[in-house]
């Protein structure tokens, strides 16, 4: 397996996906359909909708059920929870994907509607692209709504605001913060995944545990980067959460031990992955990837 060229295969997966499946640019209203595929169609690693196919196709390598709205669905959840992120109510930044955030390329009214229609529009996607199997569309829709909400990603992002600036952080808390904001946008598109591949339970289960240690990987890896890069290679401003005053792996723990944490996290992923049944060699090269990334 060539993975460079398997995981460039789903990207450009994605991005036909995400050309096809956005309400187009010239349908009213005009402006917020621009700001919708400006902040989609921006890149990024695409890595949650990458592992939605690798995982859908594990389970059926014939691909039996299309995958793609259910990957394009979660890129929208992403991209919509990165443009409010971005406000000046929230970090107030100027600099996503390389380009200007969403709020400054347009305005921070259609910025926010842009954020509130890419997550109905996720939802439209689900609740359509399945409707000929409702058992399925019903699954995938609770488990991005669990992954999106209170208990995830929103309450997440609230404790991340709550502790700005608190001194007295703790490691417990910390670790709470990212398996709710980062942890379970990670989880999710592994389960679904497996749910569109007809996995079975147990694979389910070891898919959750796979998906909650990889995205605390993946957000120490996302704290060291912020400490330790630049503005061209990240896409994004580096040092603004400790200019925001948030706790992070790094702060927290120093550099060296924040690397540790992230090498076993990334592990105990490895671990649950390799436990599936079929060729696990596409993901198990993804984590491995993620772990010693520059951006």
């Amino acid at each position: 397996m060539d993975f460079t060229t398997k995981f460039a295969g789903h990207v450009a997966r994605v991005e036909r996906g995400i050309e096809r499946l956005l309400p187009p640019a010239d349908a009213t209203p005009g402006r917020l359909h621009e700001a919708m595929r400006y902040s989609m169609q921006a890149g990024g690693k695409r890595l949650r909708p990458v592992l939605v196919l690798a995982t859908a196709e594990l389970f059926d390598p014939e691909g039996r059920s299309d995958p793609l709205p259910a990957a394009v669905a979660v890129e929208c959840i992403h991209t919509y929870s990165l443009i409010h992120d971005d406000l000046p109510c929230m970090d107030n930044d100027d600099l996503r994907r390389g380009r200007a955030t969403c709020h400054k390329a347009f305005d921070e009214a259609t910025a926010l509607l842009a954020g509130d229609a890419l997550l109905t529009h996720a939802f439209a996607l689900l609740s359509t692209a399945y409707a000929p199997d409702p058992r399925l569309a019903v699954a995938l829709c609770g488990q991005l709504a669990e992954a999106a909400g209170t208990g995830h990603l929103i309450g997440g992002q609230m404790l991340d605001l709550l502790y700005e600036k608190k001194p007295g952080v703790t490691a417990e808390i910390l670790d709470q913060i990212h398996a709710r904001k980062t942890a379970g946008m990670i989880r999710a598109p592994l389960v679904m995944g497996g749910l569109i591949g007809g996995a079975p339970p147990p694979a389910i289960d070891t898919l959750h545990a796979a998906g909650r240690h990889l995205g605390l990987a993946f957000q120490i890896v996302d704290d060291i980067l912020d400490a330790t890069g630049d503005a061209t290679t990240l896409g994004k401003t580096p040092g603004k959460d400790a200019r925001a005053g948030k706790a992070t792996y790094v702060s927290l723990h120093g550099l060296e031990a924040a690397r540790r944490a992230a090498g076993e996290q990334s592990a105990a992923a490895l671990r649950a992955l390799q436990a599936l049944p079929g060729d696990t060699a596409f993901l198990t090269a993804l984590v491995k990837s993620l772990d010693t990334r520059k951006a």
